[in-house]
């Protein structure tokens, strides 16, 4: 096992289109078999198709209690990259390419430790993190698959320290109702569905104020608001699309719930697109895998303001930490890249890992 092989994988793997959108992928789709042939005839696989792009593939050797997990799907390629977005790049100590470091270049180590042991190893390669509708690992450990790995390991960028806690996120969009009319008639300040948005969005963003006067910062955005029809006409309908990301320990659910309530109209629906819960959620711990990282010699990070799919594996009982080569400010930029020097360390980490836990 040496760097030399994780770049050979790495080049290969940042070749294969894997853009989120548009997510044009699927069972058959050449990444997989490659992957498939890379690792060999000692792994078991199984391809689970989704749809709309999503591909979960479990490869398996032996009966191991650690599970890694690794998407293969990247954001968009930015136009004006430095150097070609689909083609790896080495220069002056640094790789260069889309998902090098968010996060291939994670996937090539694991690729390259599989190819240099024969100890029992487990991998999930999942295609559907970057953008919504994703639920790739949500159905996996829904599966009695998931439920014979005791730690999971997800391989986000956390300059390869053990990261136990983030914020999760939750998007929201939300439709209030109104009763159109003349703009003339004075019922128009209380039946103007515009209206009800935007004393909701001054309520919500005073209650976002207040719960980080208390301690429990959560970064609430309205990132979308449309309504209407022209200015002399009373607004019946008025949409809005919001987020939030919530502190560790913090309950998506909760927080919905609070500020739905708000919605001093009564006239608001609520429609939750996606909800990735903090790490730990709200009533869960994180001793399990503060033992894991204790027992196993690895360095500690802090809590990170971005979310991942370890909140998943984790309220779904099985202990997961973040760990992975590159930093968070190196990923879904123009010229995308993570250090040799960090592909190094996580190949170290991660052989070490699946050797004590084989």
């Amino acid at each position: 096992m040496n760097l030399t092989g994780v770049l050979g994988h790495l080049k290969s793997l940042v070749a294969f289109d894997t853009q989120n959108p548009p997510r044009s992928l699927d069972a058959s789709s050449p990444v997989f078999g490659w992957i498939s042939e890379t690792l060999g005839p000692d792994f078991v696989i199984d391809i689970t198709d989704h749809g709309l792009g999503r591909v979960s593939m479990l490869a398996v050797r032996g009966r191991p209690s650690l599970l890694f997990n690794v998407h293969l799907d990247t954001v968009p390629v930015i136009e004006g990259s430095r150097f070609p977005p689909l083609e790896m790049t080495l220069d002056d100590g640094r790789i260069y390419g889309r998902g090098c470091c968010d996060i291939k270049g994670a996937a090539a180590c694991l690729l390259e430790i599989a190819a240099g042991t024969d100890k029992p190893m487990a991998m999930l390669f999942t295609t559907d993190e970057e953008g919504a509708s994703g639920c790739c690992v949500a159905e996996f450990v829904q599966t009695s698959q998931s439920k014979v790995f005791k730690q999971v390991v997800v391989a986000e960028p956390t300059d390869c320290l053990a990261v136990m806690s983030h914020r999760g996120y939750l998007s929201v969009k939300g439709e209030f109702s109104g009763e159109s009319g003349h703009s003339s008639e004075p019922r128009a300040l209380q039946d103007n569905a515009l209206h009800k948005l935007s004393a909701w969005v001054t309520a919500a963003a005073d209650q976002a104020a207040q719960l980080g006067n208390e301690g429990r910062r959560p970064c609430f955005n309205v990132g979308e608001v449309h309504g209407g029809i022209k200015s002399n006409i009373i607004a019946d309908r008025a949409n809005i699309h919001w987020s939030a990301r919530l502190s560790p320990g913090d309950s998506n659910e909760e927080f919905l719930e609070l500020m739905a309530d708000l919605d001093s109209s009564d006239s608001a629906r609520w429609h939750v697109p996606f909800s990735g819960p903090p790490l730990p959620t709200g009533g869960m711990g994180i001793e399990k895998a503060q033992t894991f990282v204790k027992e196993n010699g690895i360095e500690a990070g802090p809590a990170v303001d971005f979310w991942t799919e370890a909140s998943l594996f984790a309220r779904a009982g099985i202990p997961a930490i973040v760990l992975g080569p590159g930093n968070i400010a190196q990923a879904h930029v123009l010229n995308e890249w993570v250090s040799q020097e960090q592909l190094q360390l996580a190949l170290e980490i991660y052989a070490q890992l699946v050797n004590e836990h084989a």
